[in-house]
């Protein structure tokens, strides 16, 4: 089935490419086809609109993502302060020396 070809019906004429600084071309076909490409490429942006708004809150999400978990993870860091506390109830406890 997939190697099937469509049937093309020999009357219908098909579209063909023309150069418009080469060919004579009336006022009308020329705005024909400044609407017909205007009309595309309002296609085209809309579709890229969409991928872009997509593309951009997946990157605001990652960069929160990785702000939260600073966050997250400083918050959790407590060591230090375990060990500031730590070495002060050494020094009180210690033997008191000239040094000290």
């Amino acid at each position: 089935m997939a190697d099937q070809k469509p049937t093309v019906d020999p009357e219908v004429p098909f579209a063909k490419r023309i150069d418009p600084n080469k060919e004579d071309l009336t006022r009308d076909e020329f705005y024909f086809i400044r609407q017909v490409e205007l009309a595309q490429w309002k296609k085209k942006s809309q579709q890229l609109r969409g991928r872009n708004i997509a593309t951009g809150l997946a990157i605001g999400a990652i960069v929160m993502g990785i702000y939260g978990y600073t966050f997250y993870s400083v918050k959790q860091e407590k060591i230090m302060d375990e060990l500031d506390e730590e070495a002060k109830v050494a020094r009180m406890r210690g033997v008191k020396t000239g040094a000290n």
